[in-house]
C-alpha cells in the first residue's frame, strides 16, 4: 500500500490495476482539494466518514456518510471539508490512464499547477 501526504490531507492507494485504481482519501478539517477535472478517467466517490461539500460543474451540494458521487471524465469537481472532523472517502477511478499528471487544476488553494 502506498500513502502520500498532501497539503489538504492524505491518500492511500488501496488497489492499482490496468483497469482501475482505488484510493482512500482523508481531507483534514477546513481543507479542500483543487477544483479540477481529468481527460482520461472518471471517478466514483463514496463518503465513508463525515460530511463534505462537493462541487460538480459549479453546483455545490452536501454529501454525508454512505452517499456516492459519480464524476464522469472532464466534469469539474472538488471536495471541501467545512467541518471540524476529518472526512474520509473512497475513490474508484475507471478509464484508460490513472496517473497524477491527468489532473487539470482550475483553481487551487496551495498554488499548485
Amino acid at each position: 500500500m502506498y500513502t502520500e501526504e498532501r497539503p489538504w490531507g492524505m491518500f492511500e492507494n488501496l488497489l492499482e490495476e490496468k483497469y482501475c485504481k482505488v484510493k482512500r482519501i482523508t481531507v483534514y478539517p477546513g481543507q479542500r482539494l483543487s477544483y479540477q477535472y481529468h481527460f482520461k478517467r472518471s471517478e466514483v466517490w463514496t463518503i465513508v466518514q463525515g460530511s463534505a461539500l462537493i462541487t460538480l460543474d459549479g453546483v455545490v451540494m452536501r454529501y454525508k456518510t454512505g452517499e456516492t458521487v459519480i464524476i464522469p471524465a472532464e466534469m469539474k469537481h472538488r471536495i471541501e471539508n467545512d467541518t471540524e472532523s476529518p472526512v474520509i472517502f473512497v475513490e474508484v477511478q475507471h478509464g484508460e490512464y490513472f496517473g497524477e499528471d491527468d489532473i487539470v487544476r482550475i483553481s487551487d488553494d496551495y498554488d499548485r499547477e
